[in-house]
């Protein structure tokens, strides 16, 4: 099989041909593809204003850590000229993608953040990958994610950090950070990543995107090593809830080699998004689960309720069900994820490994049955809970991150108004509480803070209610749209 050059990013910028204006390369996936399909854009065109905006942005944020720029090329001149000829690859012909670093791309250097796979180029793509590929998008590189995707923070020891884009001081969140700048600077209109305890919506929220968290199974991980982790997901981003609907419907569907796939065809998610919200009750939970949120985000959450009432919704605040032994249950599963991913790594190179991946595999190392087996049981009656309460309410919206974007050399966050943070990912809990629900949830744009830090909201639907979710995320979305500003890199 040949192998795809990837080429470094200065030497791939200086071949570069002069493209369109910088705004032109917000374009939205959806009026890309119309353009493409009546004619008025080319794949090759839409290509290379994509690839000027990196040369121009990426060195300053550091999102596009491989970049292909000749195959690229190539597939976009193989698509135009099958568009000549009236024929179109699929939903994505012509869409410029980069895909997350932890995802294997048959060809392409992959190194998951780690310097143990620093010169990695797999044989063959995951499932994701190739669904994508053959929905006609273009992949152009790969985004940058923390070492083996642990932390809501984007760096590793391979690429450095992913910057924000609103204030270059700040992280972007992660881990699908490169994919979440990539998407704010306008160097993408479609990206994909992965989110275990929020790494698709914190992001998201960090830098003023859409992420989607979808049901497990919706999204087959082909290959997996625990087909029936149920705790990590793969997923779309995009600028808007429209994209991500159009990329999520290439991405799910069923697949035998996958045991919780779910039947329904990835097709029913390009329906349209339209809906009434009159009278739907929403939970309103600005206080979720008793955590703590910085005042800047609950004040920005707070001037959030008015779009969804205009939208005839009925907002009610209420403190929600008990997630009193979520902790618990998320630190055991996680911890046993971690022990089966990476244990064997851990063993062979415990000195090329940051910490707290070694910490996560330690304690995985030192669970027992008895332990596992009481946070399945503690998991299944919190899932009987929320089930109950969303009886009541068709939806539960919460601020997405309890905090805004952080220095860039911070860590992780240790206290949230006065409350310390018992470990690296304690501040990350008003996403993985619900990550261990199964539910489907997504971070749309919240507004910023005084400092002009973007803030998101997250919806969360009932189970299995993915459509749902992306109905209402749009709804509010036309709302609130103008509140939306650029970034300051862009």
């Amino acid at each position: 099989m040949m192998r795809r050059t990837c080429l470094t990013l200065p030497a791939a910028a200086a071949a570069l041909a002069a493209a369109a204006s910088p705004a032109d390369s917000y374009l939205s996936a959806t009026e890309a593809s119309r353009r493409l399909r009546s004619k008025d854009l080319s794949a090759r065109e839409l290509l290379e204003m994509q690839l000027k905006q990196i040369e121009r942005v990426n060195p300053k944020v550091n999102a596009i850590v491989t970049l292909v720029a000749d195959a690229a090329h190539r597939t976009a001149a193989r698509l135009d000229e099958e568009a000549a000829r009236g024929r179109f690859a699929g939903p994505l012909h012509g869409l410029p993608m980069a895909h997350k670093d932890l995802q294997d791309t048959a060809g392409i250097r992959t190194t998951y953040g780690s310097p143990l796979y620093r010169d990695h180029v797999p044989e063959r793509s995951t499932l994701m990958i190739e669904r994508l590929q053959q929905a006609g998008a273009v992949t152009i590189g790969k985004t940058n994610t923390p070492e083996f995707g642990a932390g809501s923070q984007t760096f590793n020891p391979v690429f450095g950090p992913t910057r924000n884009p609103y204030d270059l001081g700040r992280t972007c969140g992660g881990s699908s950070g490169g994919a979440a700048v990539a998407l704010a600077c306008g160097m993408i209109p479609l990206a994909d990543g992965s989110d275990t305890g929020g790494s698709l919506r914190n992001p998201a929220s960090f830098c003023s995107v859409v992420g989607f968290r979808s049901s497990p199974g919706r999204i087959p991980r082909v290959p997996s090593g625990a087909g029936w982790n149920t705790i990590s997901v793969n997923g779309p981003m995009a600028r808007s809830v429209k994209d991500v609907a159009l990329l999520f419907s290439v991405m799910a569907g069923p697949d035998p080699r996958f045991p919780i796939a779910l039947d329904e065809p990835g097709e029913v998610f390009r329906r349209p998004l339209g809906r009434d919200f009159k009278g739907v009750r929403i939970a309103w939970m600005p206080r979720f689960a008793g955590l703590p949120f910085d005042r800047r985000i609950a004040a920005e959450f707070a001037a959030r309720r008015r779009e969804f009432e205009s939208l005839g919704c009925i907002v009610e605040e209420v403190t929600g069900p008990d997630f009193g032994e979520a902790d618990e249950v998320f630190k055991v599963l996680r911890a046993l994820s971690f022990y089966a991913q990476h244990a064997a790594k851990v063993a062979a190179h415990r000195d090329k490994i940051k910490a707290t991946v070694l910490e996560e595999v330690d304690r995985g190392t030192k669970l027992t049955g008895p332990q596992i087996a009481a946070a399945e049981t503690k998991r299944t009656a919190l899932f009987a809970r929320v089930g109950e309460f969303l009886r009541q309410y068709e939806f539960m919206v919460l601020p997405t991150t309890q905090v805004p974007p952080f220095p860039v050399k911070t860590e992780y966050i240790t206290e949230i108004e006065g409350v310390k943070m018992g470990n690296y990912i304690d501040w990350m809990r008003s996403c993985w509480y619900i990550t261990i629900l199964g539910n489907p949830a997504i971070s749309v744009p919240g507004g910023y803070t005084p400092e002009g830090l973007p803030v998101g909201v997250q919806i969360v639907g009932r189970h299995h209610a993915d459509f749902a979710v992306l109905q209402l995320a749009h709804a509010y979305e036309q709302a609130s749209r103008k509140l939306w500003r650029r970034p300051a890199v862009s």
